[in-house]
């Protein structure tokens, strides 16, 4: 049996030590939100050649008179380059700009064979409203799971239970923001849908855990909560780090193929996913059971001072 429970220092320090990291990326880096959540214009350009960023846009912004920001990408697999210009959510560009931009372009790029790919506009009203949904949404999310832990473990204290597989949950919603803002991936639909995906697999991951505790819990020698958690940890670890490590490693598979070919809307995905699926992992063995533990001891404690109160007041 190990002893999951009495390392629970060293585990919260290592939480704790990451979200100092990601604190200070976020302070450095601030938070990045894409069009989908702040509105906004990307277009994206296909061209062979040599094109300086910098040079482009001051091209593109002179065109039109809008800020803007612009990147070079590349596909590995088909050597294609792309450069990528993107507009602030008070400056949508219009179809009318769209055209003088890319006529401004062709004019100074003649030998380049710039060709756009794609474009994608979003008004700031609708991009402001998708990310109130998408919060709300994880809330939702976020009251139902303790709800149902609650009432499906009402024998090891539901309520409890569903408390700290919450604070699970928002360990590894942290953990997936920021390696967001680590690595300097705008928030968009990607985000959420990775913040929903990685909810839904910690809580399974969580449950299983608590199921066994549940089952564990009639059983004579293991009387103390942190015995009890202890032992069915360990009786489910290799389950739960066999399933992690399969799942990760399809991520990460799917994150190597993705940057490969170019595809940015999978490695936005996949990266924050990867990281997502060991947090959930390590959240479920190492945070939810120690905390489920810490509050049966105080309540415990709490027992008993009341019964030693009531003794003494009687006396």
């Amino acid at each position: 049996m190990m002893k999951f429970y009495e390392k629970r220092k060293i585990f919260f320090i290592v939480s704790c030590a990451i979200f100092l990291i990601g604190l200070v990326f976020l302070v450095i880096n601030g938070v990045n939100l894409d069009i989908q959540f702040k509105g906004g214009t990307i277009l994206k350009y296909e061209y062979t050649g040599d094109i300086n960023s910098n040079e482009a846009a001051g091209i593109v912004q002179g065109t039109i008179n809008k800020p803007v920001t612009s990147q070079i990408t590349e596909d590995m697999a088909t050597e294609t380059n792309r450069i990528v210009f993107s507009f602030a959510a008070d400056s949508a560009v219009t179809p009318e700009e769209q055209v003088a931009i890319d006529d401004a372009l062709q004019t100074n790029y003649p030998d380049n064979g710039l060709t756009i790919s794609e474009s994608n506009t979003v008004e700031p009203f609708i991009g402001h409203r998708f990310l109130q949904d998408g919060i709300i949404a994880l809330i939702l999310a976020a009251i139902l799971i303790v709800i149902y832990v609650g009432i499906r473990f009402k024998r090891i204290s539901g309520l409890s239970a569903g408390v700290m597989a919450l604070l699970a949950l928002v360990h590894d919603c942290l953990m997936v923001f920021f390696t967001f803002i680590i690595f300097g991936i705008p928030l968009n639909d990607a985000f959420i849908a990775v913040m929903l995906t990685i909810i839904g697999y910690s809580i399974n991951d969580t449950i299983v855990v608590y199921d066994r505790i549940r089952e564990n819990s009639s059983r004579k020698d293991l009387k103390d909560p942190a015995d009890l958690m202890n032992t069915s940890v360990t009786q489910t670890l290799a389950r739960s780090i066999n399933t992690a490590l399969a799942t990760f490693v399809c991520m990460v598979v799917v994150l190597i193929f993705a940057r490969l070919f170019g595809i940015d809307s999978i490695v936005v995905f996949a990266l924050p996913m990867a990281i997502g699926i060991l947090s959930g992992a390590y959240s479920s063995i190492c945070i939810a059971g120690p905390l489920w533990v810490m509050w049966q001891k105080h309540k415990i404690n709490h027992s008993i001072h009341n019964k030693v109160k009531r003794k003494a007041v009687s006396h």
